[in-house]
């Protein structure tokens, strides 16, 4: 093997190595601190604990209600991200199949609207579903998962649709030709090429819509309905933080995501460089 490709492979483990220790560090901390006490923590958070006791993560399991919450946390996640995926898949389907200007301005109004932050529509949302028409009260859950759809479909489209473009239309016209409807197609040949694609965008949307905190505290008002992001805060005073329960609450919270994260995750840039150069 000749030098400069020693060398380069060489800085490329460097970087690797440099690059893992600033994001996996964190998660090593709140890893080691979940079994401190809270006098532990305070006289050196970053020393490995000198007992690793499970009585914090227990507590924190059963103060945060985590059945609950887990549930309701998975629920909206599951039902958002199925939605997401059906929606998304069959527009950017119609729109490649059905190169029209009209699509063609549809398919910029959704690349447009992934600029627009959430913050500019967080109060004309809550004044108007929440406030005049009350959905907040009402139906939570159903009006969380539609505002959910909403935010997410823009760029799952984007990204659905730059795949579609590398699906030869012959594919689609030989399965006509054998007698099957544009809606067979789409389910039997269409959709099942779209896997890879398909995993990558679940897991991003999963990523965002597990973590959310801003939106579900707009909506969710009452606690049995809380997410787990949200249900955190039980740890959280006005003047003071319970640590020894906050830091493994956090690590509860995070652990269903990572593993869903690893196991998706050689999906993710296969899906992205095909959604984005095809």
């Amino acid at each position: 093997m000749q030098p400069k490709v020693v060398i380069k492979k060489s800085m490329l483990y460097i970087v690797q190595a440099v690059l893992l220790v600033i994001f996996g560090y964190p998660f090593f901390l709140l890893i080691i601190n979940s079994f401190k006490s809270l006098l532990e923590i305070f006289e050196n958070p970053v020393a490995l604990p000198t007992t690793y006791s499970f009585d914090q993560i227990a507590t924190a399991f059963e103060n945060m209600n985590f059945g609950t919450t887990f549930v309701n946390s998975l629920l909206i996640t599951v039902v958002s991200v199925s939605l997401i995926l059906f929606f998304s898949a069959m527009a950017a389907h119609f729109m490649v199949r059905n190169d029209t200007k009209t699509n063609k301005i549809l398919f910029f109004l959704l690349v447009f609207s992934m600029i627009i932050p959430f913050q500019v529509v967080m109060i004309p949302i809550n004044i108007i579903y929440g406030g005049v028409l009350g959905f907040f009260q009402d139906i939570p859950f159903t009006i969380l998962i539609a505002l959910y759809v909403g935010f997410g479909s823009a760029l799952a489209v984007v990204i659905y649709h730059g795949f579609v473009k590398s699906i030869p239309y012959e594919l689609e016209e030989a399965a006509q030709i054998d007698g099957c409807s544009r809606i067979g197609v789409f389910f039997r040949i269409v959709l099942p090429i779209m896997l890879p694609t398909s995993v990558t965008i679940a897991i991003l949307t999963v990523l965002w819509i597990w973590n959310d905190y801003l939106l579900p505290s707009l909506i969710l008002t009452k606690s049995e309905l809380y997410t787990m992001p949200i249900q955190i805060k039980v740890f959280s005073g006005e003047y003071q933080n319970d640590w020894a329960l906050l830091i493994p609450a956090m690590l509860l919270t995070i652990l269903p995501v990572i593993a869903a994260y690893i196991f998706g995750q050689k999906y993710i840039i296969r899906g992205v460089m095909q959604g984005a150069i095809k």
